[in-house]
């Protein structure tokens, strides 16, 4: 058997239905991604975002204890907890016995915050002017969305992969999720900059881990 036959078989022993799932949710969010760029930036269409904000205004008005909450939520994917906790995870993930994934993990936070900062100087979108937090640099798109969704995203996978803990796998992607939600609370984002982040912060993980994958799989069969 010659070595391009023995490295096509090796690619198609990697295409498992994780792996069927993981293309399509890429594709699907990718998909996503460019459906909001294009809604905000082609059709220049506000709809939706006037619209979450008149739902999430009224819902602080009728129930004001609700902004405690929302600043403590949205903390934990800013800058202040996202970068020790992105040495500090991997490093006990590494104790743990799993260097690999550590390694994966860290790498999927530093991606995110480079892409996420070259989409945001790519579509120069500005933040909306009545926000209720103080806030620096672009919006588009939502920074919190995007690299909450791959840490905890990413967490979510390790811990249901590698500790058997699937029960935490829902509640890390709600919290994700809820994170989101308060960049519209504040007004620090327009609702089509945290579903963008989201769908790319989606799109980032799977191809990141994908990338690692494959990386590892070509390594293996080097030593050998």
């Amino acid at each position: 058997m010659n070595r391009l036959t023995s490295r096509l078989l090796a690619l198609a022993g990697l295409f498992t239905v994780e792996v069927a799932a993981g293309l399509g949710l890429f594709v699907a969010a990718f998909a996503g991604f460019f459906y909001l760029a294009r809604v905000v930036f082609v059709h220049h269409s506000q709809a939706l975002d006037t619209w979450a904000f008149a739902i999430v205004d009224a819902w602080q008005h009728a129930h004001p204890w609700v902004v405690g909450p929302i600043h403590f939520v949205t903390f934990f994917a800013s800058l202040y907890f996202l970068l020790p906790a992105s040495i500090i995870g991997p490093l006990l993930m590494r104790r743990a016995g799993h260097p690999r994934e550590a390694w994966e993990w860290l790498l999927a936070m530093a991606g995110s915050v480079l892409l996420n900062q070259l989409l945001k100087l790519y579509f120069n979108r500005p933040r909306p002017v009545n926000t209720l937090l103080h806030t620096y640099g672009l919006s588009f798109p939502s920074g919190h969305a995007m690299m909450g969704l791959t840490f905890y995203g990413c967490l979510a996978w390790l811990l249901a992969r590698h500790f058997g803990q699937r029960g935490w796998v829902v509640p890390l992607l709600l919290w994700a999720g809820l994170i989101g939600l308060t960049r519209v609370c504040l007004h620090a984002h327009y609702a089509t900059d945290v579903l963008a982040g989201f769908a790319g912060g989606a799109a980032w993980l799977v191809a990141s881990r994908g990338a690692l994958k494959l990386f590892w799989k070509e390594e293996k069969a080097v030593l050998k």
